[in-house]
């Protein structure tokens, strides 16, 4: 890329033909680029294209080996340049719930971690809060735990951990994935509200729509370079654009066939999931009360509901991740829970596919170990495959296009790549039940609309019973049957769908749930 040098006012960041390096591989050779005072850019860019890369290098967390930066920034080691990212979040969530365990193993001994002690404030919280006007709205939310708190919810308090450090340039990367569409339109207030109060911001994004307004300039990244820079009217051409818009109403067809295998059933239950009068609470906070629900073999079911409503404790209760089901009457496959069936009992007839799985998925295996590895729900491989499973897994590999790609390793994949290898993963067991929460979240048009693809035929083709959680209406396929919709004041309804939702088209009712 030519070397920028844009109107505006005294250099923040100035990068003169750099080339960075992430592990051993070699990013974005000659760049030039840069952030002047007064300007907030967006950087687009698809999945594997370098632009989260290229954010950090900016914060100073990736080294450059060739070319020149220079960061104007006072202290720009760390405490003048915040930074947030979707990843930091869940590992922070992730952590979390291991101390929760532990306190639960322990007989509850332990202090579950608040919304105040996350910003690392005492007793002055709101006063602190007070001097910064409080821009992301989180004082309501001080004295909560950190569980307890909706995605959107979380996003505010650590734009706000990010803040108190009085940054000059605000980093956020991908800041709205997994919001709903009142938390996306929020939170992307709060952030206009920053630039108006002279904080900087450098958002990072793949989709088109999340260039908020107040975004002055942009950079766009393809094939591991920059092409376009510049103000945004200048930059975001039809042309430019076109790779990040929607091109077609029809999903993209599969590289080759799903493949076909008979699911066993262990049980002769008609009810996958049976859930009565479902209660679940954390301390004063009501997230799911009086909850009806059950999900029917081969049934295609979608849930949606706004941040805070319950999916994600929806889904945990039939995975067994949270410990409240034993308190509830849960029946999966026939059997209540806590009534002697284990969670690996459980687990071997549910696929899943998450965001926070793919972040908790990092151990150093091929492509083929890691769709291997759903056979024995692991994270890793550590037993030795079958020849019949080894065949059904490089089926799926060819399936999704990744068979070139079998003995790579899956660290070195883009994102994109991995989810659909998640996908894979998640299937090749042929599960009685497949959840998929958010499995678009952070994708590209590109790699979401294969994975949509991919998920409809799985519904097509398949006995699988699917559980489907996604905030994006554009997105819900066409397989789907029926929906559940939560609301964060115990509404809960059930209703049928015929065919995709359009964006802002409201699906009909059926009845009561």
């Amino acid at each position: 890329m030519d070397p920028l040098v844009p109107v505006g006012g005294s250099p923040l960041i100035t990068m003169e033909g750099i080339t960075l390096r992430k592990g051993d591989t070699m990013l974005l050779a000659g760049t030039s680029w840069e952030i002047r005072d007064g300007q907030n850019w967006a950087i687009l860019g698809p999945n594997g294209s370098g632009k989260s890369v290229l954010a950090r290098a900016v914060k100073g967390d990736v080294p450059y080996v060739r070319g020149k930066m220079i960061r104007h920034v006072p202290e720009a080691s760390g405490e003048r340049i915040g930074y947030l990212s979707f990843e930091l979040q869940e590992e922070l969530l992730l952590r979390e719930d291991r101390l929760e365990e532990a306190r639960f193993f322990s007989g509850g001994r332990g202090h579950a971690l608040t919304a105040a002690e996350t910003l690392g404030l005492g007793d002055d919280a709101r006063e602190t809060l007070n001097d910064l006007n409080d821009v992301m709205g989180v004082r309501p939310l001080l004295n909560r735990s950190l569980r307890a708190l909706s995605n959107g919810e979380i996003r505010k308090i650590l734009i706000t951990r990010a803040l108190l450090q009085s940054p000059k340039l605000l980093i956020l990367d991908e800041p709205f994935a997994g919001l709903d569409v009142a938390s996306r339109e929020s939170l992307a207030t709060a952030i206009t509200g920053l630039m108006a109060r002279g904080t900087q911001i450098l958002l990072v994004t793949q989709r088109l729509e999340e260039i908020i307004p107040g975004i002055s300039h942009v950079l766009i990244i393809r094939d591991g370079r920059g092409i376009h820079a510049g103000l945004r009217e200048e930059v975001l051409t039809p042309e430019a654009i076109r790779p990040f818009a929607r091109t077609a109403d029809t999903l993209p067809p599969l590289p080759r066939p799903i493949p076909v295998t008979t699911a066993v059933a262990a049980t002769d239950a008609d009810l996958l999931v049976d859930m009565r009068n479902i209660h679940v609470a954390y301390g004063e906070l009501t997230v799911l009360d009086h909850l009806t629900w059950s999900v029917r073999r081969g049934e295609k079911w979608a849930v949606v509901g706004p941040n805070g409503s319950g999916k994600s404790t929806l889904l945990a209760l039939i995975t067994g991740d949270n410990l409240q089901v034993y308190a509830n009457e849960v029946i999966l496959f026939g059997k209540r829970r806590g009534e002697g069936e284990s969670i690996w009992d459980i687990r071997r007839r549910i696929g899943l596919v998450s965001p926070e799985l793919q972040v908790q998925y990092r151990q150093p295996v091929t492509v083929r170990e890691a769709v291997l590895s759903g056979f024995f729900d692991s994270i890793g491989l550590y037993k030795k495959a079958s020849p019949e499973q080894l065949e059904l897994a490089d089926q799926w590999l060819d399936c999704i296009g990744m068979a070139e790609r079998a003995d790579r390793s899956f660290n070195r994949l883009s994102y994109g790549e991995k989810r659909l290898t998640l996908v894979a993963r998640a299937m090749v067991k042929s599960p009685e039940l497949l959840i998929l929460d958010e499995p678009c979240q952070g994708l590209d048009r590109t790699n979401r609309e294969m994975v949509l693809a991919l998920m409809e035929g799985i519904g097509r083709q398949t006995s699988t019973g699917m559980i489907y959680v996604t905030h994006h209406e554009s997105e819900m396929i066409p397989c789907i049957q029926h929906v559940l919709k939560l609301g964060k004041d115990g509404r809960k309804f059930r209703r049928e769908s015929h065919g995709r939702m359009q964006a802002g088209q409201e699906p009909p009712r059926q009845a009561n749930g």
